[in-house]
C-alpha cells in the first residue's frame, strides 16, 4: 500500500468542508442543507482519521472521535429528515424562504 502525502488528504478534507459551506449558505432547500452539513462532519471525519495516523499511530483516539461522529451524524439525519417531512405535510414546501412566511 503505498503512502499518500498528508497534504493531499487535507486538501480533499478543506475541499469537502468548503463544498459543505458553500452549499449551506447558498441553498434554500433544507435537504441540501442537510448533505451540506453531512459533507462538513466528514471533512472533520476524514482530519480526525488523518491526524491520528500520522501523529499517534498506536492509538485509535481519533477513529473513536469519528465513530462518534458517524453516530451523532445518523441521529441528526434521522431527526433532521422527521422534522422536514413534518414542515412538508404542514406546510407544502420545505424551502427556508417560505419559513418566514409559515403561520404555526
Amino acid at each position: 500500500m503505498s503512502d499518500i502525502p498528508v497534504s493531499n488528504i487535507l486538501f480533499v478534507s478543506i475541499a469537502l468542508f468548503f463544498i459543505g459551506m458553500y452549499g449551506l449558505f447558498t441553498r434554500r432547500n433544507l435537504i441540501t442543507m442537510l448533505m451540506s452539513i453531512e459533507l462538513i462532519l466528514n471533512s472533520v471525519n476524514i482530519n480526525f482519521v488523518v491526524f491520528n495516523k500520522y501523529l499517534y499511530p498506536e492509538k485509535l483516539d481519533g477513529i473513536f472521535f469519528t465513530i462518534f461522529i458517524i453516530a451523532i451524524a445518523a441521529a441528526e439525519a434521522a431527526i433532521a429528515i422527521a422534522i422536514i417531512i413534518n414542515l412538508y405535510r404542514s406546510h407544502r414546501s420545505i424551502d427556508v424562504e417560505d419559513a418566514s412566511e409559515m403561520k404555526y
